[in-house]
């Protein structure tokens, strides 16, 4: 979810500034990437400063020092035909590196924004890339690149452009399932519900995740490319005029006899760089992973004045802020379209707290995520009636509804530390959508949201600012996520059971929060549940849902009162309010105990817990 250049807030850049940082000095702080990074180096400057190093042409033959000893005038020898080896070796780098640079560029502009496009939007797209993908990979490499190295002549970069072509759908598939695998994290529907736009919600987070994997494959991506592209010069396929590592080998080989040891230096390099670019890879992905573990220690600051908010004047009964009337929710099967919610039709006023109720399955988050428009695309959705405020949004695109996600309407999910993206700071998640909707400088977004964490109850709230998620309790993070709900100001709160994850003492702080906000802000708030006790404590009207419709809709104290359908009068028969106490439990005396009494002339095995354990006479 990056900002434009123009927007990029100051928060969001220091961030990311401390995980370079961060990620520089653990790469640094690991022998193996050191020496890697210094072998690559060095054999990088070796080849980009070859004519300071030598003053031999690599290409200049001379019959009279073929297979020339080491000399002066030629450090490393002469090869077959009478040219320097210590030239060819580092020119060839140059030839060997570029092509494989080249080759892995081609296959990440390809293969990279396909497999983001792909994992994340599907359908047709996914569909026509992936047979793409699969008919490539079908396709055997070598003949390819021989067929188009004997159409377009011996051209090493042509022939190493067209493989990165083919490794393309290698890179991705990868891409493509580590997309899949995140697009449905409850952090990412967050961000959706936050109205940020596709494009930011790719680079912001769904590249961080796919960003190891691909530095893993691009560092086997560049040894395999100067293997392959030292094979085709070993073959006699490249150029005749260029130096480069795998025509060495080629004309070693021809006097392997006469001369192995021109067989050294050439695979020397070879081995040295493609290991190097392995473990390197291998380095940088334990680095990667650990960028998250790391956090700052709390900066100090002065105490903060509580936020003060302004109460708005309640508004007529009458006036509904969402009408949602005939919702209808379907999914394909083997066996045909399966109903999940069904006709399904329900209003909520500003000011007002609807509980809608169900158990588990009955449709009600389907029919909170139908609102937000955040069912995924294989849903078969439609409705007579979805107006907000006047706007009918049945009929709104993504980016339309954009404008009304986090901004209008809100949305607290259950499972809160599934909901933060491990990767960002606390503070960047919240401050983003702040300065999205509301248009507010970097400064004054972080007083706001800074403000908004210590009205939540947040003690330190400096502190949760610069933490990561892993570094805070489940009702903190909840109570972070309600913070960011609110922090837009928004008319309509809907809250998927915000408090099924938190012990009982925290979902009382939690819900008297919800209310007090919603007070506050006169927001009208639907708020998705399956606890009665929940309903009775927070609620003006209660909506019952089973299996996809709504059997009864009621003030709270009318239902509690005299509930009309047999399925609420179940669920409110289900609580354990009011129940009759059990019976004491009985405490059952082990048989060695029970053997020992009845020796002892007691005969009862089962001795109630309320009374004493008395031995008969012996």
């Amino acid at each position: 979810m990056t900002l434009p250049q123009s927007e990029e807030t100051a928060v969001t850049a220091a961030v990311a500034a401390h995980g370079r940082a961060g990620l520089l000095r653990r790469l640094l702080r690991s022998p193996v990437a050191v020496t890697c990074l210094v072998l690559l180096a060095l054999i990088s400057l070796a080849s980009l400063f070859a004519p300071l190093l030598t003053s031999q042409d690599p290409a200049h033959t001379s019959l009279t020092e073929s297979l020339a000893p080491m000399s002066g005038k030629h450090p490393l020898g002469g090869d077959g035909v009478g040219r320097d080896v210590l030239a060819r070796l580092l020119y060839g780098g140059r030839t060997s590196l570029l092509g494989a640079l080249l080759a892995v560029a081609v296959a990440l502009v390809i293969g990279v924004p396909a497999g983001l496009v792909a994992g994340y939007y599907r359908k047709w797209f996914d569909a026509v890339s992936s047979w793409l993908a699969n008919l490539l990979m079908a396709v055997p490499a070598i003949i390819v690149l021989l067929v188009v190295m004997s159409s377009v002549g011996q051209n090493t970069y042509i022939a190493m452009a067209v493989f990165g072509v083919l490794m393309s759908p290698g890179v991705f598939r990868l891409i493509r399932a580590s997309v899949i695998s995140v697009r449905e994290e409850l952090y990412v529907d967050a961000a959706r519900v936050s109205g940020l736009a596709d494009p930011r919600i790719i680079r912001r987070h769904i590249l961080p995740v796919v960003q190891a994997p691909t530095i893993i494959q691009a560092a086997q991506m560049l040894g395999l490319g100067i293997v392959i592209q030292s094979g085709l010069e070993f073959l006699g396929l490249g150029s005749a005029t260029q130096a480069s590592w795998g025509s060495m080998l080629n004309d070693a080989f021809a006097n392997i006899y006469n001369k192995p040891e021109l067989m050294v230096w050439p695979g020397a390099a070879l081995a040295v760089t493609v290991a190097a670019f392995g473990l390197l890879g291998n380095a940088l992905r334990d680095a990667l992973d650990g960028t998250a573990t790391r956090g700052r220690k709390p900066r100090s600051g002065t105490p903060r004045k509580p936020v003060v908010v302004k109460h708005s004047v309640p508004p007529e009964a009458t006036d509904a802020l969402l009408a949602l009337e005939g919702l209808t929710v379907s999914y394909p099967t083997a066996e045909g379209e399966k109903t999940v919610v069904d006709g399904v039709s329900l209003t909520v006023r500003r000011g007002e707290v609807l509980g809608l109720v169900g158990e588990s399955g009955s449709g009600k988050s389907q029919t909170a995520f139908a609102v937000l428009g955040l069912l995924p695309p294989e849903a078969s959705v439609s409705t007579r009636q979805l107006v907000f405020d006047g706007t009918e949004l049945g009929n709104l695109g993504r980016a339309e509804m954009n404008r009304y996600r986090g901004r209008r309407i809100a949305y607290v999910p259950q499972e809160p530390m599934s909901n933060l993206d491990p990767s960002f700071r606390i503070g960047a998640q919240l401050v983003e959508p702040v300065r999205r909707h509301l248009k507010l400088s970097a400064a004054e977004a972080k007083a706001k949201t800074l403000a908004l964490l210590e009205r939540v109850g947040i003690a330190d709230p400096e502190r949760v600012f610069d933490a990561y998620p892993h570094q805070i309790s489940g009702g903190m993070a909840q109570r972070v996520l309600i913070a960011g709900a609110v922090s837009c100001e928004p008319d309509l709160l809907i809250a998927d059971e915000p408090t099924t994850a938190l012990d009982v003492t925290v979902q009382a702080e939690v819900l008297d929060l919800i209310r007090s906000l919603q007070r506050e802000r006169n927001m009208g708030v639907i708020l998705v549940t399956h606890d009665f006790g929940v309903v009775a404590d927070i609620c003006d009207r209660v909506t019952v849902m089973q299996t996809g419709t709504v059997v009864e809709s009621a003030p709270v104290r009318e239902l509690f009162a005299g509930p009309r359908h047999p399925y609420t009068r179940m669920l409110l028969a289900s609580t354990l309010e009011d129940a009759e106490p059990r019976s004491p439990l009985s405490r059952i005396v082990p048989a060695s105990v029970a053997g020992a009494t009845k020796v002892a002339g007691v005969t009862d095995t089962a001795v109630p817990t309320n009374s004493a354990h008395q031995e008969g006479p012996a």
